[in-house]
């Protein structure tokens, strides 16, 4: 924890002539290729077709990129991406929303499934087991533009924030606390949960249920802790509100199947 709380990171991993390499790229990249691997690792338990992995994540990483920025741009950042409309396509300098990325992804495989005539719940159970291990990496993007971090803090592990980057109530403030880590880390365990699950070959419904309860809490704890602008609905952070919809209406859905397949059977 000592090298975050001293360490300032920089946004730039490289620069040559007229080619610069950001960590945000990067480490989103480095996401994309760690989740594709542990699903192929998975889908080749389950005798599934590596071919159907390989043309379906093209769409799903360009679909969910797309859905994640839309997201942003229109329903938290309107207010500065509609004065700098130039800068939406600069997802380099972040603002992708998970919550849209999800919507993307998802309406992709819907599609994708339909097509190609396959099982959604079989590839959708895969692909929510590996999502959070995805987002737990991603995070650290956020960590190197120095973005999505919580308030002001004296905990040891602290992370020093550059003066531009502070929002403007806080200038006089140097330290502040890890929004990125605690949810990185929440995300792990939330991604080993739903391993735990796919392992002992439990419904797909369950481990998409699963992730979208598991995540919601996640993300409702941390809008309490972040202070990056966002939307507000009836006094609560956009993301916030959007996270408690998703957990009730999905809790409901799902313990209502749950008690009519135990009745079934």
């Amino acid at each position: 924890m000592n090298f975050l709380h001293n360490f300032l990171p920089q946004p730039i991993f490289f620069e040559w002539g007229f080619i610069t390499v950001r960590f945000y790229g990067l480490i989103i990249a480095i996401a994309l290729v760690v989740c594709f691997s542990v699903a192929l690792y998975l889908a080749r338990k389950r005798n599934m077709d590596w071919d159907d992995l390989y043309d379906l994540a093209f769409w799903l990483a360009l679909s969910g990129i797309i859905g994640a920025r839309l997201y942003d741009v229109f329903l938290i950042e309107w207010n500065y991406f509609g004065s700098h409309p130039w800068e939406i396509l600069a997802i380099w300098h972040g603002g992708l929303a998970i919550h849209g990325a999800i919507i993307g992804g998802v309406i992709s495989l819907i599609v994708w499934c339909q097509i190609k005539k396959k099982s959604f719940w079989q590839f959708a159970g895969l692909l929510f087991t590996v999502l959070p291990l995805g987002q737990a990496i991603g995070r650290w993007g956020n960590y190197f533009n120095q973005e999505l971090f919580g308030g002001p803090t004296t905990l040891s592990w602290g992370i020093p924030i550059a003066i531009a980057n502070r929002p403007e109530q806080y200038l006089n403030y140097q330290y502040f606390q890890p929004a990125f880590l605690y949810e990185s880390i929440l995300n792990l365990i939330l991604f080993f949960t739903l391993l735990w699950l796919y392992k002992k070959n439990r419904r797909p419904g369950e481990i998409i249920f699963g992730y979208l309860m598991g995540y919601a809490v996640i993300r409702f704890l941390m809008e309490f802790i972040r202070i990056d602008v966002t939307s507000l609905v009836f006094g609560m952070r956009l993301p916030q509100l959007v996270s408690a919809v998703v957990f009730v209406v999905c809790a409901g859905v799902y313990c209502h199947f749950s008690f009519f397949s135990k009745k079934k059977s």
